[in-house]
C-alpha cells in the first residue's frame, strides 16, 4: 500500500503544478493508487520571509499547513519550492510529519552521476547563500556579480506569472553558456523550481539538472 503524500503548494503555481503532474505520471508508471492532498502557501509572503530571513514566520505557516496534511490523513509533507526549503531544517525540526528534503535527493543523484561541478541558477537568497552548499561532494558555482541580480529578477518573474518572457530566456540562456565556457561547469543546477519553465531536461541548449523533478521522483519513490 501506499503512503499518502503531503504537498505545500502555491510557491509558486508553475513549480506545484509540475511536482503534481510528474508524480501523477510517475505513479501511472509504476500501474499503482496515488493517495496525495496538496495545501496552498502564498508566494509573495515567502518571498518577503526568504528576503527578510525571517525563518520562524515561515515555519509557522509551514507547521499550520502540515497540520491540515495531517488532518487529511497524510504521510509526509512535502515543500513544492526550492526557495521554499531556507528554512528546512527549522521546519524538520518541528514539523508533525517526516519532511522529504530537497537537498538530500539531490545530493544523492548528483553523487550517484558523478557530478562534481555545478553553476547554480535560483533565487538571489538561494544563491548567495550558497543553498547547496549541502551537496558535500559537489563544487558550486554562482552567477557572476553583473548578472546575478538579473537572474534573481527574472527568476522571480517567472514564479508570480507561470510565463518566460523572450528578455527572461536571454538572462538564463547568458548565464548558463558564462557557466559553461568560463566556469567549466560539468552541468547547470536548476536551483528554483519554476526553472522547469525555462529548461526541460532532456531538450535543453545546455546540460542541466532539473532539481524539481529529481525531488518529484523522490516523493515518488518514498511513498511507494
Amino acid at each position: 500500500m501506499t503512503k499518502h503524500i503531503g504537498l505545500i503548494g502555491g510557491i509558486g503555481p508553475a513549480a506545484t503544478d509540475y511536482y503534481y503532474r510528474r508524480i501523477i505520471s510517475n505513479f501511472a508508471k509504476h500501474n499503482e493508487s496515488l493517495e496525495l492532498t496538496m495545501v496552498h502557501a502564498d508566494t509573495s509572503t515567502l518571498l518577503r520571509n526568504l528576503e527578510a530571513g525571517d525563518y520562524s514566520s515561515q515555519v509557522e505557516i509551514y507547521s499550520l499547513l502540515t497540520d491540515r496534511l495531517v488532518s487529511a490523513g497524510a504521510n509526509c509533507s512535502v515543500i513544492t519550492s526550492i526557495a521554499g526549503h531556507f528554512c528546512i531544517e527549522q521546519f524538520k525540526e518541528v514539523s508533525p510529519l517526516p519532511v522529504i528534503d530537497i537537498i538530500e535527493a539531490v545530493h544523492k543523484k548528483l553523487s550517484d552521476r558523478g557530478i562534481g561541478r555545478v553553476g547554480i541558477l535560483g533565487t538571489l537568497t538561494v544563491m548567495e547563500s550558497h543553498f547547496y552548499a549541502g551537496l558535500s561532494s559537489v563544487e558550486t558555482v554562482i552567477p557572476p556579480p553583473s548578472v546575478i541580480q538579473s537572474v534573481h529578477d527574472a527568476y522571480v518573474s517567472i514564479a508570480k506569472s507561470a510565463e518566460v518572457s523572450d528578455n527572461e530566456q536571454t538572462v538564463f540562456d547568458s548565464a548558463c553558456q558564462w557557466f559553461l565556457d568560463v566556469e567549466k561547469v560539468d552541468a547547470v543546477l536548476l536551483g528554483g523550481t519554476d526553472l522547469a519553465l525555462v529548461y526541460a531536461e532532456g531538450n535543453a541548449p545546455f546540460p542541466i539538472i532539473d532539481c524539481a523533478a529529481i525531488h518529484a521522483d523522490a516523493i515518488v519513490q518514498w511513498s511507494i
